[in-house]
Parts: C-alpha cells; structure tokens; sequence
C-alpha cells in the first residue's frame, strides 16, 4: 500500500472513532433494542401513512418498519383498543397494492398475528384479496396466502376454497404443497367433515420426492385416519415397503408404528410383526437420526417387543457411544439410562465403553454415563466409580447432581455391604456448595438408606449430626432434628446425640431452636434414664428471647417430671408413649380460636382473678368475623392483611372499653369481666343519635346496679 492510501486509511480511522464517541455506540458484547421506548401512539399516529397509495408505492422498507413496531407491540402486551384495532387492521390492508416482496411478506405476518385479536366480520373482508393471490402465479405469494386464510377461514367459507386448496395440495411447487397440507393439519381439529375428502390429494402428496412435502403429507394424513386402527395400520405397511422416505418421513413413520404398538391387541400377529420388521429395517437405514429413532421406540416399548429385538437396539445404541459426534453419544447415552432403570442386565456390555465417557467433555455426557454405570456396575466397581466420580461433581449444575445421588441412593440398596463407602461419598456431599434442592436430595437419600437397611443407622445419623453443625437451611436443619428425635431413642446410645441437638438451641435461629428443644424432650420421654439431664438443659432455654422456645421448654419440663415422678412411684411402665404424650399437646383442641383468645387475655389481664390461669377462669369475648371481599389470586394476601387488620382493631377495641369500665370507681369492686359481645345496634345507622348495647356484659352485681340507678346506667 502506498503512503497516500495509509495515511487515507489512518485518517478514515481516526474519523470512525470521533464518530463513535460522538454518536456514544455500544460495543458488540452490550445488547441493543432498537425499539427500546416505543411508544404506541407514535406508532398508530405511523400507521395512518398506509392510506397514502404514494407513501406505500415508494416508501415499502418503511411500511416494513412500521409493521415490525406493531408486531413488536402486539407480542409484548400492548393492548389495543377495539377502535384502535380496526384502523390498523384495515391500514394494512391497504398495502395489498404494494407489489414489493418483503412488504408483501410482512403485511402476510401481520394479518395472520392480528387475525386472533380482530373481530371475525373484518377479518372477512381481506378473505377476497387473499383468495386472489392464492390463485396468482406467484409461489411465495400462494404459499403465504394459504397460511394466512388458514387462520382466517372456516366452516362454509372453507367450502367455497376448497378446490384451490385441493389443487394447491398437489401443486409441482413445494413451498405451495407444504403450505397448503399445514393449513389442512390447522382446518382438520373444526372441520375435519371437509378436510377428510382430500385423502386421495394428500395420498398422492405422500408419494412426491420433496422432504417436506412428504413429511407434511405423512402427519396430515394419519391425523386424518388415526382413529382407525386398521387404517394406521395400512398406513405403515403400505408407505413402509413402497415409498423411499427421507429421514424426516421415516422418523415420523417410526412414531407412528410405536404409537400402534402400544395400542394394538396381541391378536393380530400380522400387524405387529409387520411394524417390528419395519423398525427393524429403520434400524439399517442410511441416516443415523432415523437408526437412533428406531432403536429408542424399541426402547420404549421394553416390556412389550421380544427381549431379541431390545438386543439389538441396545447393540445399536452401543455404537453410537463411540460417536465423534457429541448430540450421538449424549442421545445414545440418555436412552441406555433409561433401559438400565428395568433392564440393567441388557446393558451391562456397553460398560466398558461408557467408562470412557466419564472425562467426556460434555458434563451431561459423563453425568448420564455415570449415573448409567451405578445402575448396571458390579459390586467390585463401586469404589473405582465413586473415584470418578469426586473428580467432576463440582463442574456439573445441581440438577444433575440429584440424579447422581439418586443413583447411589438405588446403589446403596443394591448392595448393603458397600453402605459405609456410599454414606460417606454423600456426607462429603453434603460440605459442598449446593442449592436447597440437591441438599434436600442428599438428606432424604440418607434417611431413605437408613430405614431401609437398619444396621447403618448409627452412620447415617452421625452424618446427619455433622450436617446440622454447619447448615445454612432452616427447613433442613428442622427436618433432620425431627429424624434425629425420632430415630436417636433405637441406637445404642443415644446420649452421645444430646449435644448435637442441644448445640442447635445456643447457635441457631428461633425456628431452629423451638425444633430442637422439642426433640430433646421427645429424647428425654423415649429414654427415662436421661429425663433429669435433659430436664437440666431445658431450664436454660426458660431465659430465651423467643418467646415460643421459652413456651415449649415449660411445658416440656413439666411432661418430664411428670415422666421422672412416674418412674418413682412405679407407674413408668403404663405412661404414655413419648410421640402420643407430644402430640396430645400439640393437637389439644381450644374452644376458641386464637385471636379470642388473645383478647380473652387482654381482659383477664386488667383484672385477674385469684387462683391459677386455666380456660374456664378467662372472660368469654364474642368471635369477630371480619368479612372478606372476593379477591382474584394477586389480591389474596391483601385481603388477608385486611382482615387481620381488622380481628386486631376488634381486639383493641374491645380492651379498650373493658379498661374504661374498670375505671370507673363505683364498679372497681364488684370483680373480673365475663363476657363480652360485640355490639348490637339499638337503631338505625341513619339515625341522627346511634345508640349500641351489650358491648360489655359485667358480672351480676353491676347489672343490678345499672337497672335500679339510672344517674349511673348514664354514666355507664
């Protein structure tokens, strides 16, 4: 290059840069929306140039703009009008005079978009101009129009098109043919009467050498005739012998034969041995995605084909292993895994070969072939799996996380005698960064193995104890110190668990530590010998600052030294089981409701009767109901805050008027309140004077006070 031309070319540089940093353009990696800030009324204001025929014939790239602003629009929400609709609707339609092809294509798009949210009688009214470019010369123009009327047209109308449609099938053009057999798969579910008559059209379209075509031709012709079983039946062995089919054809044809096979009655041995034979023969076809296709609807029919023919689908699919291409051995791979679930002896051959996926690059490769290998390996390869395991457990996302651990939980069950090494491969799991959900998955596999398999419990819990020691989930802390109450009382002993349990309530959250006071008293019940101790450390949850550990400790401690004064008197051996004597607490049903009995509370506490607290001794406050509105699902937690609002509001209203009565001195002895009700109007609401009784329903003394002294029934 010159110096003329480089110092053109610098100089041409230099300008594009003060360009960009003027014009402040976004690097390539940033994401840019050209319609970011559209407005809608910009738009429609936009639109009203379509019925400028000058502005359409001149201006056909910015019609096309215009078109893709509503598009954009109309697929992000926006709502339109029923008046804004029609104008657009029938602005668009305007460019049928356009005779450009892009404009063309798009005014086609829209139309068949706003088909959906325009009323029938206008969308009727393009029915005449489309109907005219379905009978035009052109291919792309046919095509689309077809596409667009099948949105469009039904019942009678279909009728008066349906020659065209019909010729339209056979058409030499394929993108014609393809358009027209999708439009009869949209017409078929409203009008299947109609689109039922062109069998012989779409018979002869399946013949045609066009990969789409035949495709299209296949699906709309079983679709037409798969209520018939005999029919499919035809279908399958007639194109099966006759017609070459491309890949997509035959793919599509194999579904079909599986769908038969699993519906067709045992009696009729002809037609199933005629659908084995030809998946057998798809099983040798020249492309692979038909060769795999076959093998995994043999796959599937596991159970029902002959043991021989799943032989050969798993040979098929052994070869795909060893594939250069990744989407081969991953597809192979998966449909194996799903084999080995019921017949894990089939695939024990492929092993050697899926060990070499293990350090495939693709993780989802090596997840399924190791999840593949724990369900069909032997007991002497579990150690050399877990092995490779560790190695690639933190490159793959959780998901396939939980698939591992739950092929090691099935692992487990499989061979008892390997428990320690697969315990310990999900405890060193368990340390690992992870979501709640592989966390959760890793808990249950745990527990599962334990109820199942007895001897490993004590490992089991131990592993659980550790997990509690560092757990950043409060449900799974909670979940796992229920099966630590619960299974802890069978070990041998269970006082080496107490300080697991009891370090939960010095170090967790208020959740955490209810939980745990309660299963060390579900301890202390279920082993008498470690009441007292229990009883010990229960006393220093009494000073909590929650005050519903504090609740449950009282109460617990009261339940064991009723257990340890049982024992003393000889009585232990009748007690209650330490789950019922629980539940009996938990599920005691009160004869009020919650917020009556805070209110209950808030009365007796203004003036407390002598002797101990119990239900009789409170007040008895009248429910209040508040009346919910009917609310759609978004506004549910509102009404909910309303209407608690509104049991609080009743509540402090009505201690309200219970300390302005116990204030007043002529009635500061006749004792506590007895019942409270909630107003009842003495008039109407209207009135100019509103007058409420039976508000406050004092003892007996001061309602004979009220009848017999009017200067203070005033007062009152």
């Amino acid at each position: 290059m010159s110096e003329d031309g480089e110092s053109l070319m610098s100089s041409i540089i230099k300008e594009v840069s003060v360009l960009k940093d003027r014009l402040k353009i976004k690097d390539e990696d940033e994401i840019y929306n050209p319609f970011e800030g559209i407005q809608k009324s910009e738009v429609l204001q936009e639109c009203k140039k379509f019925n400028d025929s000058k502005f359409v014939t001149q201006q056909p790239r910015r019609c096309c703009i215009i078109i893709t602003q509503l598009l954009f629009l109309v697929h992000h929400g926006e709502v339109f009008t029923e008046r804004e609709t029609t104008e657009v609707f029938f602005g668009v339609t305007k460019l049928f005079q356009s005779k450009n092809a892009q404009l063309r294509r798009m005014m086609y798009l829209f139309i068949k978009h706003l088909a959906e949210i325009t009323r029938e009688e206008e969308v009727i009214i393009v029915v005449a101009s489309l109907v005219k470019d379905m009978t035009s010369n052109d291919p792309l123009n046919k095509a689309n129009s077809i596409r667009v009327l099948s949105r469009i047209v039904t019942g009678g109308l279909l009728g008066n098109i349906e020659k065209y449609i019909t010729q339209a099938i056979v058409a030499k053009d394929p993108m014609v043919a393809s358009a027209a057999l999708v439009a009869g798969l949209t017409w078929l579910p409203k009008n299947r009467e109609i689109v039922t008559r062109w069998g012989s059209q779409v018979s002869a379209a399946v013949s045609t050498c066009d990969d789409m075509v035949q495709y299209h031709a296949l699906a709309l012709l079983y679709e037409m005739r798969k209520s018939d079983k005999l029919a499919v039946s035809k279908i399958i062995t007639k194109h099966a012998r006759g017609v070459p089919f491309s890949t997509l054809g035959a793919c599509l044809l194999v579904q079909f034969t599986k769908t038969l096979l699993l519906s067709q009655s045992t009696s009729q041995e002809s037609i199933v041995t005629a659908c084995y034979d030809y998946l057998d023969a798809c099983m040798r076809h020249q492309s692979e995605f038909v060769i795999y296709e076959a093998a995994r609807a043999v796959c599937e029919l596991q159970g029902i084909v002959p043991d021989t023919k799943l032989r050969t689908a798993v040979t098929v699919l052994h070869m795909f292993l060893t594939s250069i291409k990744p989407t081969l051995r991953f597809a192979a791979v998966r449909c194996l895994n799903k084999v080995a679930m019921r017949a894990p002896q089939e695939v024990v051959k492929c092993n050697d070969d899926m060990e070499s996926l293990i350090v495939d690059g693709n993780r989802s490769i090596a997840t399924l072939a190791i999840t593949t290998l724990l369900k069909t390996g032997n007991e002497a390869s579990i150690e050399r799996l877990m092995k490779q395991i560790s190695t690639f457990m933190g490159d793959i996302p959780d998901e396939f996380k939980v698939v591992v651990v739950e092929a090691i939980q099935a692992l487990c069950i499989k061979y008892p005698r390997k428990h320690p090494l697969l315990l310990s491969f999900l405890s060193f799991s368990l340390r690992d960064e992870g979501s709640a959900t592989y966390k959760k998955a890793i808990v249950d596999a745990i527990i599962y193995v334990m109820q199942q398999l007895p001897q490993c419990r004590d490992s089991a819990l131990l592993h659980l104890c550790e997990f509690i020691e560092d757990c950043e989930f409060v449900d799974l802390s909670v979940s796992v110190l229920g099966v630590l109450g619960r299974e802890v009382p069978r070990t041998a002993q269970p006082s080496k668990y107490i300080r697991f349990i009891f370090n939960r309530v010095i170090l967790e959250k208020p959740m955490v530590r209810a939980a745990a006071v309660t299963n060390l008293a579900k301890l202390g019940l279920a082993v008498p010998t470690l009441a007292t101790s229990i009883v010990a450390l229960l006393r220093r949850c009494l000073l909590d600052d929650d005050d519903e550990v504090r609740d449950r400790a009282t109460m617990y401690i009261q339940l064991l030294n009723q257990k340890v004064a049982s024992l003393k008197t000889g009585a232990g051996a009748n007690a209650i089981a330490p789950e019922d004597k629980l539940q009996d607490c938990y599920e005691r049903v009160l004869p009020f409701s919650i917020s009556r009995l805070a209110r209950s509370l808030e009365a007796y506490k203004l003036a407390p009767t002598d002797g101990p607290l119990t239900i009789d001794s409170l007040p008895v406050v009248e429910e209040v109901v508040s009346p919910r509105k009917k609310s759609d699902d978004d506004d549910d937690d509102v009404a909910d805050d309303d209407a608690n609002k509104a049991l609080s509001d009743a509540g402090a209203t009505a201690a309200q008027e219970a300390h302005a009565l116990y204030n007043i001195a002529e009635f500061a002895s006749f004792g506590a309140l007895i019942k409270s009700t909630k107003p009842q109007p003495l008039g109407e609401a209207e009135a100019e004077y509103v007058l409420a009784a039976g508000a406050l329903r004092p003892p007996p003394r001061i309602m004979f006070i009220l009848k017999c002294s009017p200067c203070i029934a005033t007062r009152f």
